[in-house]
């Protein structure tokens, strides 16, 4: 009796083990939607009512090409009124508009689960501005000051327009787009650019670039930001099949 019992317990775990190592295979199908997103920087416009001297819009897209890979694009206006200081002269000011369009793609490399479209994402621009200066009035800079103790040498009251100029730059960018809503999403990004072509004006530099931000004299980098609000709107959907495996 002992034997038989011990036998039929041998067979019973065994049994369980063959049970626990199979496994079904069952293929899900599933059905990615796929379409167009599109918004507006809120940066701007913020920007805009808080600063006096600045007016900027900027609207924002990007199309789902494949289930990590978006094609992505941006289109802005800027204008924006400086000047620069030293000690208590004003030594130039100068007001700065155009428009610029940014297009490239980014991959997403956050996992979502199934019908999520949430992105943490890097990737690249290429970016193309036109723009004008105009130079509202200047003083001469004298370190000397031998003939201007008290000021600074008056050089022209009258404006002088800078016109046709452009510049090119390429953009790395890196941000995150969350689903707050349904099909609405906000977004945050930075922008890392590097100036490839430049057109200065005669006898003028472009100091500040719409779309790239301040241009300095040593360097050809600039950064930027947005925080975007966007919807997307749903035009097809891809079906795709997966495989899961389950324990019978």
């Amino acid at each position: 009796m002992l034997r038989y019992s011990i036998s039929l317990f041998f067979l019973l775990v065994v049994s369980m083990g063959l049970a626990q190592g199979e496994k079904k295979r069952d293929s899900v199908t599933r059905k990615y939607a796929y379409g167009l997103r599109v918004g507006v920087d809120l940066s701007r416009p913020a920007l805009s009512f808080l600063n006096d001297n600045y007016t900027g819009l900027e609207l924002v897209g990007d199309f789902r090409l494949t289930e990590k890979w978006w094609l992505a694009a941006e289109l802005g206006n800027e204008e924006r009124m400086q000047e620069e200081i030293l000690g208590e002269f004003v030594l130039y000011d100068y007001s700065t508009s155009g428009s610029y369009i940014k297009a490239g793609a980014d991959y997403n490399t956050y996992t979502n689960w199934f019908g999520m479209r949430n992105q943490i994402h890097i990737g690249g621009r290429y970016a193309f501005s036109t723009l004008s200066h105009t130079l509202e009035n200047f003083r001469f800079f004298d370190s000397n000051r031998f003939f201007s103790p008290d000021e600074f040498v008056i050089g022209s009251t009258e404006a002088q327009e800078f016109d046709s100029l452009n510049a090119s730059w390429i953009e790395f960018v890196v941000g995150m787009k969350a689903e707050i809503f349904k099909n609405i999403y906000v977004g945050i990004s930075a922008r890392l650019g590097h100036l490839i072509t430049n057109k200065d004006p005669d006898n003028f530099r472009n100091l500040w670039i719409p779309g790239f931000n301040k241009v300095t004299e040593n360097s050809n980098w600039g950064v930027g930001y947005n925080y975007s609000l966007s919807y997307f709107l749903p035009l097809y959907k891809k079906v795709k099949k997966k495989t899961e495996e389950t324990e019978q």
